[in-house]
């Protein structure tokens, strides 16, 4: 098992470029910084540095570490902070696990909202995968969690709070681009599809190729990315074109065209909680979703009706 501070240390290395530098950041001399660096390469059995270049730079095995190592260093991190919020007090707590590559572009909002009504809660998020996120609900490391892939659990409740349609995201001079209406999926048996998140799964990426095999489509190539913001980068870049919530207009840019989908396509937006949970904490959360989705015009999910009393009318 790989020790957590030589990661840190490694860490420092990588960003500084430079030993040096880095020994200076960590204050600690450079001798017994790098013996802690030579420790490592020994463990993963490769060099993670090229030290002829100047600066300093990371061989191969060196990106795939430090790619790996920042999340790790993030994750731990974002421990901690839980770890000190939780001794601190005894305030109500709602902790969201989240899937950093799902998107939900109206979360800000409720959460503002979500505050309004209960005040005296606390929210903390962590960002975690669909499987991950199962996980810590059981464990009871996170109070709920919100996702856009379905995940079979007996232990857990899942609650559809909307189907969002999805768009078709092209870059701006693919010839089919600044066509009106909806566009056909077809293209896409002769344009790459731009698939997220990489290496997960049940995932997102499963679910886009799940809704075009049912759709009928032959792809003609699929690419694998880690994040959205990754997937519209190479969009921009004429590299492709990929399908994404309607939420993703937020991050429109000149070099790409969203349009609608002639083979109507939605992305659920899930609720995750454990089975018996009747607290205050997630009883505002159906009240937060209820009032919003009145004032944005949504169809508010029967659940929620049943849950809060919501009329018809909403």
């Amino acid at each position: 098992m790989i020790d957590f501070r030589r990661l840190r240390y490694f860490l420092a290395v990588a960003n500084a470029r430079s030993f040096t530098k880095a020994a200076e950041t960590l204050h600690m001399a450079q001798p017994p910084l790098s013996k802690r660096i030579q420790e490592l390469e020994s463990e993963v059995g490769a060099p993670l540095f090229d030290r002829d270049a100047r600066p300093l730079g990371l061989t191969q095995a060196g990106r795939l570490l430090y790619d790996q190592a920042t999340q790790v260093e993030q994750r731990m991190d974002q421990m901690s902070q839980m770890m000190r919020q939780f001794v601190a007090g005894e305030r109500r707590r709602l902790v969201i696990g989240l899937v950093p590559s799902a998107f939900h572009a109206q979360l800000p909002a409720m959460i503002r909202h979500y505050r309004k009504l209960a005040p005296d809660v606390e929210i903390c998020l962590a960002e975690m995968t669909a499987l991950e996120q199962i996980t810590a609900l059981k464990e009871k490391r996170i109070d709920v969690a919100m996702g856009r892939v379905r995940v079979e659990d007996a232990s857990l409740a899942r609650e559809v709070l909307r189907e969002e349609p999805m768009l078709l995201a092209l870059p701006a001079d693919h010839p089919q681009a600044q066509e009106d209406g909806p566009a056909d999926l077809q293209l896409l048996n002769h344009t790459p599809l731009i698939l997220f998140p990489r290496g997960q799964s049940p995932s997102y990426a499963d679910l886009i190729l799940s809704l075009c095999h049912d759709h009928g489509l032959t792809l003609c190539q699929t690419i694998e990315v880690g994040e959205m913001q990754t997937a519209l980068i190479m969009v921009a870049a004429g590299m492709g074109a990929c399908l994404v919530p309607e939420a993703a207009r937020l991050m429109e840019r000149p070099e790409i065209r969203f349009r609608p989908a002639r083979q109507a396509m939605t992305m659920p937006i899930i609720l995750y909680h454990r089975f018996g949970d009747n607290s205050y904490e997630l009883q505002m959360m159906y009240r937060t979703c209820a009032q919003l989705y009145e004032q944005w015009g949504h169809q508010i999910p029967d659940v929620l009706r049943e849950k809060m009393g919501v009329s018809e009318t909403g």
